[in-house]
């Protein structure tokens, strides 16, 4: 027990004890209600480390008194999972706590099936990937799917606090004194890793020489055993996703200090061509022909900062993002296009008009084509009346504005004008 990390020791025994994860655990909390009727069924729990998979999966063995068992998809062989089978055949039902199940091989996943209808093993999922993107759909069709959410400062608090002062598989039998900094920072760092925050509690306390039987925890002993800041995703990583939406919805959106905050959990996350990608896109898309200027303005930020590159890049990165978040909104290219792309999709071409296909090749004219075109430079304004859609289309409007900005109103003006026109 005593080579046991900290946060291994201070797992919950029941859900009571379960920190975090209310819409799940808390009053009428759907793994609750589980408990409650005595129906467990089997699940995936997924998120970020450390904030509580394996916590939960051994409350709920406490609270139901089922026998519980943990294995790894990938480090742990079929055989292990035959042994685990049988205990639950003698014992009825067993709890059997699957870490990193989105790596779960064929074979592995064929053999626990039917035990999982069965009954015989209630099994627990844990992944930090989106079980809809990485688990295979039988395993998924299986089992209930539900996210957890990283704790809240308070409760890493709490749990540092309660660690502390627990005697029985805490540090409470040693006398601990931490500086309020020293919390704050263990606190903060975590990012919701209750894990990493008493892990790094523990390895404080143990390195510390005590003076008197006293141990004093300063904001140094905090900052060397827990010295980066746990980030809660990396840019592989699903959150990675989840964020850089989040980025560009509170672009578009028009809120700057929301587009900053997910600009900043970007740039920690250090993959630069993926910012510089969604801002070039952002541009285009989202502002568009309502601050046309902007997107060579965006594009300028970002070549600076790809040759500035990290930590100076921050600075024209926001220089694009407090632009494009407080410039006028546009979608129009995006809706023309993609009304455009909506009848090729679904058949509606129609022949390129004779008198627009190519007449650069020896015969074009004996098939009688480009033969009746009309230079439009050779007509006054450089326009001249004339079919360009096919005939089956030659009513259809594409282009479609809200003509919120002064240039974009004026587009839609010169478009109106010439429908008028060629009609």
């Amino acid at each position: 027990m005593a080579n046991q990390p900290l946060s291994y020791r201070m797992r919950p025994k029941t859900i009571d004890n379960v920190l975090g994860q209310k819409h799940l655990v808390g009053d009428g909390g759907i793994i609750r209600r589980m408990v409650k009727a005595k129906r467990l069924s089997s699940m995936i729990l997924y998120g970020p480390p450390g904030i509580g998979k394996t916590s939960i999966a051994s409350a709920l063995a406490g609270s139901t008194n089922l026998m519980f068992r943990t294995l790894n998809a990938v480090s742990n062989t079929k055989k292990d999972m035959e042994h685990v089978v049988a205990e639950g055949k003698m014992s009825g039902s067993v709890i059997l706590m699957l870490d990193e199940i989105h790596r779960l091989d064929k074979a592995k996943q064929d053999f626990l099936l039917p035990y999982l209808e069965n009954g015989t093993i209630v099994l627990i999922g844990a992944t930090t990937s989106n079980p809809y993107h990485a688990i295979n759909p039988a395993i998924r069709s299986r089992a209930q799917i539900f996210e957890l959410h990283p704790l809240s400062s308070e409760e890493v608090k709490i749990a540092i606090l309660h660690a502390l002062e627990n005697k029985e598989n805490g540090l409470g039998n040693y006398d601990v004194e931490i500086e309020e900094d020293a919390l704050e920072h263990f606190t903060n760092s975590a990012q919701g890793d209750i894990r990493s925050a008493l892990n790094a509690l523990e390895l404080a306390v143990l390195s510390s020489e005590s003076v008197d039987g006293n141990i004093k925890i300063t904001l140094k002993d905090a900052q060397d055993t827990m010295q980066q800041t746990t980030f809660l995703h990396d840019k592989d990583g699903d959150q990675h996703y989840d964020v850089m939406s989040a980025f560009q919805k509170s672009i578009r959106g028009s809120d700057v200090d929301a587009a900053l905050h997910y600009l900043a959990r970007l740039i920690s996350a250090g993959d630069l061509v993926t910012i510089a990608r969604r801002l070039l896109v952002i541009a285009y898309e989202d502002i568009g022909l309502a601050n046309p200027v902007l997107t060579s303005r965006t594009l300028d930020a970002i070549v600076a900062a790809e040759r500035l590159g990290f930590p100076e890049a921050r600075i024209p990165l926001s220089h694009a993002v407090i632009e494009l978040a407080l410039s006028p909104k546009s979608n129009t290219a995006i809706k023309s296009i993609d009304n455009a792309l909506s009848d090729i999709k679904h058949g509606r071409v129609g022949i390129v008009p004779k008198h627009l296909k190519d007449g650069h090749y020896a015969g074009a004219k004996e098939l009688g084509n480009s033969i009746e075109y009309k230079y439009p430079h050779e007509y006054p304004n450089h326009v001249v009346k004339q079919q360009y859609l096919p005939d089956t289309l030659k009513t259809k409007k594409y282009f479609k504005n809200d003509g919120i900005s002064k240039y974009e109103s004026l587009l839609n003006d010169t478009y109106n004008r010439l429908k008028h026109y060629f009609n």
